[in-house]
This record gives C-alpha cells, sequence and structure tokens, in this order.
C-alpha cells in the first residue's frame, strides 16, 4: 500500500470512529497496521476490498455524513436546553424548521425555527455542492424521557423529514438521599454457593439465605456474577461473561420447591422424588465443580412436568403467565429461538436462509419446548422479583452485573443482527498480564447502528437487570467510549479500536439509574484512559478500588488512595484470591500456563516478596498488625486479609466487597483470564457449604468487624 493510500485510509478511519493508534499499558504509541484497518472499516460498513477503494470509501462515507440533515440522538441533559448539529446545503442553510417533538407520554410540542439568525458553525464541499453545519439549540424543559424530534425543512433536494430521537437525562446517576453513610457487602458467585439443599449448585434460595445472613451483621450489599441465560447444552458455554442473551435469566438458579405448580403436579413430585434423581442430585451436590450439563438435564425433567401441569387446562396461574407473556413481548419470542435450537441441532449461522433472517415458522421447532422457555422465564422473573424484595425489606441490595458481550450464536444475535459487527471480535489489547492481549470472542455492538435503533437494545439490557438489583456493575465500563476490535484471523495484539457514542450511552444509564433508583459501578481496572474515569466523575459512575493493584511495592510506601464514590475490594473474580495471591500460587499458574518464563517468573517473585514485606509493614504502621512488621513470615495470611479489610472499611470508599472465599482462605481462583479448556473457569464450588462457613468463626469474627468499621447504627453482631 502506498504512502499516500496509508494517509487516505487513516482519514478514512477517522471519520468512521476507528483510532489509528493508541497508547498501550506501558505508554507506547501503537499504530493500527494498514491490513487491520482495511478489516475493522469493512466490519463499520466502508466498501472496501482493496486499497484502491478507499478514495471511493471515502467519498461514500463524506456523502453519507453530509446527506442526513441532523443526527441520529440529541441529549438533553438535566431536561434540556440541547443542541442538535444540522448539516445542509448552503443554498438551503437559511431556510424554516418546522419542529414537532414528540414526548414519552404522547404529548406533542410544536415550533418555528428560522435558521437565518443562526451563523455557520462549519462548511465542507461533497461533490461540488457547498454544506454548511448549523447549531440548532433545542428549547429546555423536557421531561425525563426518550422522545421523538420530527423536523421539517426544505433544501435544494426539496423537502425533507428527518427523526431524531431526544434523551432527556440526568446528568449523574442516581445516589441515596444525603448523607449516604458508607456500606458493606459480600460477593460470592451464586454457582458456587451451595447448601445442605443445594441440587449441584446454589439457586435463588441460597442467594436469599445468603442476604438475610449478611443482613444479620448489618451488610447492606450481596453480590454475584451474571445470572443471564446461558448454553449449558450445545453449544456448551457456562461463562456468565457470554451469556445466550443479556435480556433473559438463567433457569438453572430456579428453586424447584418453590415453584407453585409443584403442589397441583403429582407428575412433577414423583420425578423430583425419584430415586434415579435424588441419585443424581447427591452425585452433583458431593462434586467439587458444577456439572451444568448434568444440573440442567435433571433439573428440565423436572420443569418440563410442571410446564405441562400448567398448560394443561384454565387456571389463575395460567391467566398470570399470559398478563406476563403480554407485557413481555419477546420472552414467547426467545422461547421459540430456544426450542429452534434444539429442533435443528445446529447453532443458528447454520439454519436455513429464512431461519436465519429471523422467521421461525411452527414447524421450526417443538411447541411444548417453546412452552418450556417461556415458563422458565417467568418462573426466574417472579423469583428474582421475590428474592429483590425479601433482600430490600431486610436493607440489603442486590449487586448484579452487566457483561460487555453476548454470545455470537445466542437470541440477541439472531434477533438484532444487524445492531452487531461481522468479521471482528471484541477483545483487549496486550498488557503486562497479557502480552500476547485478549481476544474475547463475541461479536461487539455497530455504535453507529446502536445509535440508528434509538438504543433500544442496549436499554433494554440495562433495565432488565435495574428491575431487581439496586446495583448495576458494567462490566469493562471503557466500553462506553471504545472498544477493541480484532478482525477475524488477526492475532489479539492486532486490534483496532473503535469509538462509541459516549455521552448518548451515559444518558441512557443516568435515565434508567433515575427511573429504578440504582446506583451504577463502573468495572475501569487496567488501562483505562483518563477521560473515561472523568466522565463516570461527571456521571456518578462509580469506579472500583481493588487492593492487589494498590498495595505498596517498597518499604515505607503506602497503599493507593481510595476515592469516595469507590468500590472497594481485595480482589475480583478475575483474580487470585488473597490466599492465592499471598503464597504465589498465581505465579506458578502463569508460569504452568506458559505466560511466563523460568526468568519472568523469578522477577515476579522477587517483587512479590519485596510487595508482601511492605504491605505487612504499612498493616503494622497503620496499627492494623500488631507487632508485625519485622516478622513477614510469622503473621498468618488470613490475619493479613483482615487487616487489610479493616483498612478498606475505616477508609472513604462509598462500599466495601468482601469476597466470602478469602475469610477461609481459599487458595484457587474462580477465573483464569485467558485460559478456557485449561482451568475449570466458572465451575469451581466454595469450599465449604452455607451452613458450614456461616458458622466459621474466622468468617463471623471479620464480618463483625466490618459492621463495626461501616454501619455501628445497623450492626448487632448477627450472622
Amino acid at each position: 500500500m502506498s504512502s499516500s493510500q496509508v494517509r487516505d485510509l487513516r482519514r478514512l478511519a477517522r471519520l468512521h470512529g476507528a483510532q489509528v493508534s493508541y497508547y498501550d499499558a506501558t505508554g507506547r504509541l501503537r499504530h493500527a497496521s494498514p491490513d487491520a484497518l482495511m478489516a475493522v472499516l469493512r466490519a463499520l460498513g466502508a466498501p472496501l476490498e482493496r486499497p484502491d477503494d478507499i478514495p471511493a470509501a471515502l467519498l461514500h462515507r463524506r456523502r453519507a455524513l453530509w446527506a442526513r440533515v441532523a443526527g441520529r440522538v440529541a441529549v438533553a441533559w438535566e431536561g434540556g436546553p440541547a443542541v442538535l448539529l444540522l448539516r445542509l446545503p448552503a443554498a438551503s442553510a437559511d431556510a424554516a424548521v418546522r419542529c414537532a417533538l414528540e414526548l414519552e407520554t404522547g404529548e406533542v410540542r410544536r415550533w418555528h425555527v428560522d435558521l437565518r439568525g443562526i451563523p455557520a458553525a462549519g462548511a465542507a464541499e461533497v461533490d461540488g455542492v457547498r454544506h454548511v453545519r448549523k447549531r440548532l439549540v433545542l428549547p429546555g424543559g423536557f421531561p425525563w424521557g426518550y422522545h421523538r424530534l420530527r423536523l421539517e425543512t426544505r433544501t435544494a433536494r426539496g423537502p425533507e423529514t428527518v427523526e431524531t430521537l431526544v434523551i432527556s437525562a440526568p446528568a449523574r446517576a442516581w445516589a441515596p438521599p444525603a448523607p449516604a453513610r458508607p456500606d458493606w457487602g459480600v460477593f460470592l458467585p451464586l454457582y458456587a454457593l451451595w447448601s445442605a439443599r443445594s441440587r449441584g449448585g446454589g439457586d435463588l434460595a441460597d442467594l436469599e439465605a445468603l442476604a438475610d445472613w449478611v443482613a444479620g451483621f448489618g451488610g447492606g450489599v450481596v453480590g454475584t456474577l451474571p445470572l443471564l441465560a446461558c448454553f449449558l447444552d450445545a453449544p456448551f458455554e457456562p461463562s456468565p461473561y457470554v451469556p445466550a442473551s443479556r435480556i433473559f435469566w438463567n433457569e438453572l438458579y430456579l428453586d424447584l420447591t418453590r415453584i407453585p405448580e409443584l403442589e397441583r403436579c403429582p407428575a412433577a413430585r414423583a420425578r423430583l422424588d425419584a430415586a434415579d434423581l435424588r441419585a443424581e442430585m447427591e452425585t452433583l451436590r458431593g462434586g467439587p465443580l458444577v456439572d451444568y450439563g448434568r444440573l440442567a438435564a435433571a433439573q428440565r425433567g423436572v420443569l418440563e412436568e410442571l410446564a405441562r401441569c400448567l398448560f394443561a387446562g384454565d387456571s389463575l396461574r395460567r391467566r398470570e403467565f399470559q398478563d406476563f407473556i403480554r407485557s413481555h413481548p419477546p420472552v414467547e419470542d426467545y422461547a421459540r429461538f430456544r426450542a429452534a435450537c434444539l429442533r435443528q441441532a445446529a447453532p443458528w449461522p447454520a439454519w436455513p436462509e429464512r431461519m436465519r433472517g429471523g422467521v421461525l415458522d411452527p414447524g421450526d421447532y417443538d411447541e411444548s419446548a417453546a412452552r418450556y422457555h417461556a415458563y422458565v422465564q417467568w418462573l426466574a422473573h417472579q423469583q428474582i422479583h421475590a428474592l429483590a424484595e425479601a433482600a430490600r425489606a431486610k436493607g440489603v441490595q442486590l449487586y448484579f452485573d452487566l457483561p460487555l458481550g453476548v454470545h455470537a450464536d445466542g437470541y440477541d444475535v439472531w434477533r438484532r443482527r444487524p445492531l452487531f459487527a461481522s468479521g471482528v471480535s471484541g477483545g483487549a489489547p496486550p498488557d503486562a498480564f497479557f502480552v500476547k492481549g485478549q481476544n474475547w470472542g463475541f461479536l461487539p455492538l455497530h455504535p453507529e447502528k446502536i445509535r440508528d435503533d434509538g438504543y433500544a437494545y442496549p436499554g433494554a439490557c440495562v433495565r432488565h437487570i435495574l428491575a431487581h438489583a439496586g446495583i448495576l456493575r458494567i462490566d469493562h465500563v471503557m466500553g462506553l467510549h471504545r472498544q477493541f476490535w480484532i478482525p477475524h484471523g488477526m492475532e489479539a495484539r492486532e486490534g483496532v479500536y473503535v469509538r462509541y457514542p459516549a455521552e448518548e450511552l451515559y444518558a441512557v444509564i443516568t435515565l434508567e439509574s433515575h427511573r429504578h433508583r440504582a446506583r451504577i459501578v463502573g468495572e475501569d481496572l487496567g488501562t483505562v484512559p483518563a477521560g473515561v474515569r472523568e466522565a463516570m466523575v461527571r456521571h456518578n459512575v462509580a469506579g472500583m478500588y481493588v487492593a492487589q493493584f494498590q498495595f505498596p511495592a517498597a518499604p515505607g510506601q503506602a497503599m493507593g488512595s481510595v476515592r469516595e464514590d469507590a468500590v472497594a475490594s481485595v480482589n475480583t473474580h478475575d483474580t487470585a484470591t488473597f490466599a492465592g495471591f499471598w503464597d504465589g500460587l498465581d505465579i506458578d499458574d502463569r508460569l504452568d500456563l506458559g505466560l511466563l518464563d523460568e526468568t519472568g517468573a523469578a522477577g515476579v517473585r522477587q517483587h512479590r516478596e519485596a510487595t508482601r514485606r511492605a504491605l505487612v509493614e504499612f498493616l503494622a504502621r497503620e496499627g492494623r498488625l500488631q507487632g508485625a512488621a519485622a516478622a513477614l513470615h510469622g503473621v498468618p495470611s488470613l490475619d493479613v486479609l483482615r487487616a487489610c479489610l479493616a483498612h478498606l472499611a475505616a477508609g472513604p470508599a462509598g462500599l466495601v466487597l468482601v469476597n466470602l472465599e478469602d475469610l477461609w482462605g481459599e487458595p484457587r481462583p474462580q477465573n483464569v483470564p485467558g485460559t478456557w479448556q485449561e482451568r475449570p473457569n466458572w465451575r469451581r464450588k466454595a469450599g465449604y457449604a452455607f451452613e458450614e462457613f456461616c458458622r466459621m468463626p474466622e468468617v463471623v469474627e471479620t464480618l463483625r468487624e466490618m459492621a463495626r468499621l461501616r454501619r455501628p447504627d445497623r450492626a448487632d453482631g448477627g450472622g
């Protein structure tokens, strides 16, 4: 490719919102290769096959940008006023514009604007015709919501009418009324939480018991990993961060004993009490890992009997189900999709063309399978709602997680195919931990197509969770600003950053946050540009503080400072547990996986030893460890952990989350990023049953101390 072609390719990339370079984790400037830019631009819709197409693609893009009179979306912060950028042929730049704003309520507001009084704010020539930009100021006073603005004007092309979505939103996400006291809570993946009554893994009743137990200490939050629908048969993908859908629940977590149909369904009771099923459940309960496939199959037999009982005749429960379907229309569509997956025995990209295109006829799926999937979504909705209400009544908020991506073979991509970019995967560039970068495998959302669609899908994902959760954690919050696209067939390090309309996405989030009275947390770990955190502060999106990344590295140093709006924890589900970190087990694992060689591992171990010494010295200096500064190897790791938690609890963080597994010294992580079959990610159960760990002195005493330091007004020494 010639130098002039590379120059024009970069111009084209900028017009499409693709970054031609970025600063990596070491601060080094990295330039995207021409081949990677070509592939990403094709995914963005540029008509590019070879370098000779670049000039025509440039002209095509400029025409597209200037052809539309007004942008697709405008944000009216705090009810406006808002600015809408108009692009008009110069000959029509002084025309009158008729405006009609249809509010969410159906009310319509009309007004006229004379463009002669608005100065030009830029100009360009396209196809020999001079165009100008003008900034149209929309009047304030919009109620919060999603409104439709229709503009009618006359240009040289004739009469033109365009529609713009106006998002009127609070500038800052919801926060509890002042004075807000610092809070604390616990974290444990639900699949890992098990009890004497569990059937191979945790369920929603176990989560309710955990919330009740935490409330007894005065804790205010229970956090877990995403509970969204997953493929647990074929294709098998148990990761909570690659769901089959971000707007439906995972029926695996249903508590079968609380389903009302069970009382009136002898066949289901018989199935639940059958010797073979009881033996299977006992085997699944006793295993150290969740066997998702066997557990889902065992539960499905019972759930299918319950569904048959519901649909066998008319009843109040069936009418309630029908009311739910009427108020949640996508449920039946999702249910048919899952039933078609079973009938076709293949992922949707391998289906016949009509079905791939989103059209399902009755013969494409089994009706009883579709009823089953609709039924279990109704049950999940009811049980999660009941869980949230019960927890809230005891002063506990559910802390749920919204993953960045969705399975490429899942419902969301099938139903909303135009919203997803093709030929690329989401991921992350190389950093100190992942020297080759990461390819997460999911299809990223197309930044322009979600705008054209009025953010209906991102908004639905947020609403689905906020209907029940008091706190929403947004995975990889930098994805609101830019995402790393990796062309298929290329290495992760060859990816390209693509920009997203961040302020518009924040408007959706802050609006939904207020409508549901829920706090928003952004996962801002790793290499994050300063502008991302500035936007988070501006919109009251809390960041995360992970102590393992803030431990002092040399004597005399202190732990990194904590912001008042942060969610603080010692670690995350993607890092080593505290015991694993303290003993260097994560270093051994990286060496075993080939992510480190012996020389590199020796250097990391040396640094870790220095960190341990500096941390003990710091905590002793702070009065958290008595007389321990000079005797590193004589300090039990659990004592250091409790000292770290006490330091966080006494600090300014708005919320401190305690990883329950740390409290009994669990050495193994729940997830080893960058691995798939190499490690049992997302499958490992907690080392102790709920009935066991809730009585362990080291657990109870630590949580009592958290309550004393964080919320003495609510602490009663419970448990």
